[in-house]
């Protein structure tokens, strides 16, 4: 059994590349082998969320504290809030992250498949992260 005790990891900056806004991700953690989750407790501040992405193999996010949203392609986006699970399927297009004026710390685990557990693709625009905010 190995233990990870809180505080010995770095927290590291969400990479401009993959997240919009303030992110911080910490105390990420691995499966020993032949394990293959892994996971990570990732913090979006106000108006910041995750680039559209896929999994090789699905994830699951546990929302810990605040409210935030996630959207799935081709559906509306939906607020999630501390105390719910989001299960996502295989390679299905998706995004989460803060809603404007809240912010929103989830864990996300996810299995690595051939090397990778996230698929990247384009940052969500402004106009769709805020779409439908008029009628809400």
């Amino acid at each position: 059994m190995k233990l990870i005790r809180n505080g010995t990891q770095p927290s590291v900056k969400g990479p401009a590349e993959y997240f919009t806004g303030q992110v911080r991700i910490d105390t990420p953690f691995q499966a020993m082998a032949p394990g293959r989750a892994g996971g990570a407790i990732v913090t979006f501040e106000p108006g910041a969320r995750t680039a559209w992405h896929t999994h090789p193999l699905g994830q699951i996010l546990l929302v810990t504290s605040g409210t935030g949203w996630r959207q799935c392609e081709g559906e509306p986006k939906v607020e999630i809030r501390a105390g719910d699970v989001i299960c996502c399927p295989a390679g299905h297009r998706h995004w989460h992250g803060a809603t404007p004026t809240t912010a929103m710390t989830h864990v996300a685990i996810a299995e690595i498949f051939e090397g990778r557990a996230v698929d990247w693709l384009e940052h969500v625009s402004d106009e769709d992260y805020l779409a439908g905010e008029a009628e809400r």
